[in-house]
């Protein structure tokens, strides 16, 4: 066996051959096919409907000379007689929800700002309606892979999230 400082050839050329082999399988996907994919899952994803707000005084900020746009879940507050100012918009918390195509997702969402939310998924759940201090469930199975708006009627454009549904593979 042909050796130099305690190194053996024949050795360093057979893991060299394997990792070279292994580095190919890899780059060529390892002969894994959709059938390797792990299975669906189910995933919970506990979501709110905030209303993030921010209050100020003029003499620390003017108040804005240009008006936010109606009806597109924007509020702001002229200031009172103290010059106290707030803005405030409704949101999704989280804005974005990723699952796995197959997967059944049960969305569990808290109403903590707004009377109430009428909203849908596209391509998952059509109506649905999240109350202030009530738990809306909804269950559905994600669809094929793409970018799904999750929005809020009352409050457009603001209160608009996505869907992300990967591929299973």
């Amino acid at each position: 066996m042909l050796s130099r400082n305690g190194i053996h050839f024949p050795m360093v050329v057979a893991l060299s051959a394997l990792g070279a082999l292994l580095l190919a399988a890899a780059a060529c996907g390892g002969g894994s096919s959709a059938t390797d994919a792990p299975p669906p899952a189910t995933r919970t994803i506990f979501m709110e409907a905030v209303e993030p707000k921010g209050t100020t005084n003029i003499e620390k900020e003017a108040f804005p000379s240009e008006a936010l746009p109606d009806g597109g879940g924007y509020k702001l507050v002229e200031p009172n007689e103290a010059g106290d100012w707030t803005v405030s918009t409704y949101a999704w918390n989280p804005r974005q929800v990723v699952v796995h195509e197959g997967d059944t997702v049960n969305l569990e969402i808290v109403g903590i700002n707004g009377a109430s939310h009428t909203a849908s998924i596209e391509g998952h759940a059509d109506h649905f309606v999240v109350e202030r201090g009530k738990v809306t469930s909804l269950t559905f199975v994600a669809g094929a892979p793409g970018v799904y708006k999750i929005g809020c009627e009352t409050h457009q454009p603001a209160m608009t999230g996505e869907l992300v549904v990967l591929p299973r593979s």
